[in-house]
């Protein structure tokens, strides 16, 4: 990490950590008083507090019963305590410095104003005076407190430590684990490697030109056979296993949490150009069932993008919800952006959402319950994903079928199984102190889950996958699919790269299972670029003899191998689809399942594009639109009855 770049906080969030004095009036009081809300909504609000054990000015504001600008004037009158409007004030470096960001942000408070008399600090909560008397020492001046909402404090910090944000966001895995970043695709000693293999490939070429074709067949077809063979198995034997479950893993009722008693959670929501749906963020996030005072939300924008900056502010949403402004810089990527989240997030843990999605009301329960009765070897756990508008066309369908076999099945196999498990793009829940272990999110690497996942298996850490679906809008426009598809195999292809540099030490580091896994899964992505040829040769053996003699060009048994691959291949092409539709139990998949090579066919001009763009643009991040969904609905698709896979 760069020298003075932030160092993000270690502990849970320290919103109760000192005790307040007592106030001369009740803040309920005064805002019956003023006029801003009624005695009844004060009783409703002390209802939820008793529940959650929260401040009844923040259960207040979180229920949008009233402004938190007023609560901290009934705040300031019940105290006595000057407020001040930081959103007026442009934080001043020399006068942050006096307490630092760890500390600010430890203790909740931004240093505004430094003068004759003091350093004007707020506070979002009247100050116990041992708070005052520790915070003076350290700046060597007197503290003159006032009041201030989290918000425009969580603010003021924001703005004051943006650079310093970025700098860590964009360097921090690069200076700590260069080879483990994206930024460079291929290492020197990569590069000499490709261009020996290259050399001797060619000179056998040269001198045995029939037999080292055939050879290099042979091989792509093995590989392409195994890489989605395994895929098939894994899928099918999680689905036993689900419709076997083993009763003596106990399962954790997640309404039997005491609310007290939960954490808060931060979720980070990074945007781009997603003006369209931007009210959906206040649909999905709002619709969770966990006290809206323990939540933290960071929305996070690029600089540049003013239209969904101003969408957001326009929506005037709760003070749990945040925009944090992500300064200009490269990658302008989604990893990078949520790096940026993380070093200001405040939760014990952490779940990435997209603008979006629909998670199902108990996810962050169900993901707290998993974590509390598991070892703290378990950093994250996967939430399954699936389509809302699957039955819009046929392209929604085929990703339907893909994302249920591969959040349904897969995930949980290869979490079952003790391999590396390659996470999805959204609702991966993480441990903020295990996540800050590992150094986060790899900003070069256009498939940072999938990255994190690897990187989450090498350092000793386990996944798991809860049973809880978030619902996504299926991309349903070939051209915008094309693109996001590309940069999800492209990710893949580089991920593959770079943890490669090292196969001895990566072999010792997953073992023998998780090494022949991870070239299976993310190394599979290849079969997307060489399905074109074999398709091809396989074709072009089935032709009669008469028309194309290819027994010169393919040796011995070649033609065979490339027909039984052509059979074979697609046969498991299919077998995939309707394994997904059986995982939901949802039937109106399966015609499209049955015609699924087509589907295939897709993923590899998206594969030759995105594996393109490797050598051309490897960090730049496609844009997927979304809102292309024309108000499709969720529709009912359920789960056979699973086994929790946390053990």
């Amino acid at each position: 990490m760069p020298a003075g770049a932030p160092q993000p906080l270690r502990t849970a969030s320290s919103r109760r950590a000192v005790d307040p004095p007592a106030p001369r009036k009740r803040i309920g009081e005064v805002l019956v008083e003023r006029g801003l809300i009624t005695e009844a909504q004060v009783q409703e609000a002390l209802v939820e507090q008793k529940r959650t054990g929260d401040r009844l000015g923040a259960v207040l504001a979180a229920r949008s019963d009233v402004d938190e600008r007023e609560v901290v004037r009934a705040l300031s009158d019940a105290f006595g305590l000057p407020g001040v409007d930081l959103d007026e004030l442009a934080p001043d470096e020399m006068v942050m410095s006096k307490l630092g960001e760890r500390l600010a942000r430890e203790t909740r408070v931004a240093a505004f104003e430094l003068d004759d008399y003091g350093l004007h600090v707020a506070f979002d909560d009247s100050p116990a005076p041992e708070l005052l008397e520790r915070l003076s020492k350290i700046a060597k001046v007197p503290v003159i407190p006032y009041l201030a909402a989290w918000r425009q404090i969580e603010s003021f910090l924001g703005r004051a430590f943006a650079e310093q944000y970025v700098s860590a966001a964009q360097t921090r895995l690069i200076d700590e684990q260069p080879l483990d970043s994206a930024r460079v695709v291929f290492t020197e000693s990569q590069i000499v490697t490709g261009w020996l293999g290259g050399a001797t490939l060619g000179a056998f070429f040269m001198v045995f030109p029939a037999h080292t074709l055939a050879a290099m067949l042979l091989a792509l077809i093995v590989f392409s056979l195994l890489a989605s063979g395994y895929k098939v198995w894994l899928a099918a034997w999680t689905l036993w296993a689900r419709m076997h479950p083993d009763p003596s893993i106990s399962r954790i009722d997640p309404d039997t949490l005491n609310e007290r008693e939960l954490p808060v959670y931060t979720i980070l929501v990074p945007l781009y150009r997603e003006a369209a749906i931007v009210p959906r963020i206040a649909q999905g996030i709002g619709g969770l069932d966990y006290p809206k005072t323990k939540l933290d939300v960071k929305l996070l924008c690029e600089e540049d993008d003013s239209e969904t900056i101003e969408a957001i502010q326009r929506l005037k949403l709760p003070p749990h919800f945040r925009l944090i402004v992500v300064p200009d810089s490269l990658p302008k990527t989604k990893p990078k952006a949520c790096n940026v989240g993380l070093v200001q997030a405040e939760g014990e843990f952490v779940v990435i959402y997209d603008a979006e999605d629909r998670p199902e009301p108990d996810q962050l329960k169900k993901a707290v319950a998993a974590f509390r009765s598991s070892s703290r070897d378990l950093v994250c756990v996967q939430a399954r994903l699936n389509y809302f508008n699957w039955r819009q066309n046929l392209l929604t369908r085929w990703f339907t079928c893909e994302y249920s076999v591969w959040f349904d099945l897969m995930l949980p196999g290869l979490a079952r199984a003790g391999v590396p498990v390659p996470l999805g793009g959204t609702s991966n829940h993480f441990r903020r102190e295990g996540l800050l272990q590992v150094l986060a999110w790899d900003p070069f690497n256009v498939t940072e889950d999938a990255d994190l996942g690897i990187r989450l298996h090498k350092a000793g850490f386990r996944t798991a996958v809860i049973d809880s679906t978030t619902y996504e809008e299926a991309n349903s426009a070939v051209g915008n699919w094309i693109r996001q598809r590309s940069r999800w195999i492209k990710g893949y292809l580089i991920t593959w790269i770079v943890h490669t540099r090292r196969p001895v030490k990566l072999a010792r580091q997953l073992g023998l299972r998780g090494f022949v896994s991870f070239h299976l899964m993310v190394g599979g992505a290849f079969v997307f670029l060489v399905n074109p040829v074999l398709w091809t040769v396989s074709v072009l053996c089935a032709l009669p003899d008469t028309m194309l003699n290819l027994s010169a060009l393919f040796p011995g048994n070649t033609e065979d191998f490339a027909l039984f691959y052509g059979l074979i291949g697609n046969a498991l092409f299919v077998a995939f689809a309707l394994l997904g539709a059986v995982a939901r139990r949802n039937w109106g998949l399966v015609p499209a399942a049955l015609i699924s090579p087509l589907y295939w066919a897709l993923m590899s001009i998206a594969g030759w594009k995105g594996f393109i763009q490797i050598f051309t643009k490897p960090a730049f991040w496609e844009k997927t639109v979304h809102g292309l969904d024309a108000g499709h609905e969720i529709d009912a698709i359920v789960l056979l009855p699973v086994e929790a896979v946390v053990r």
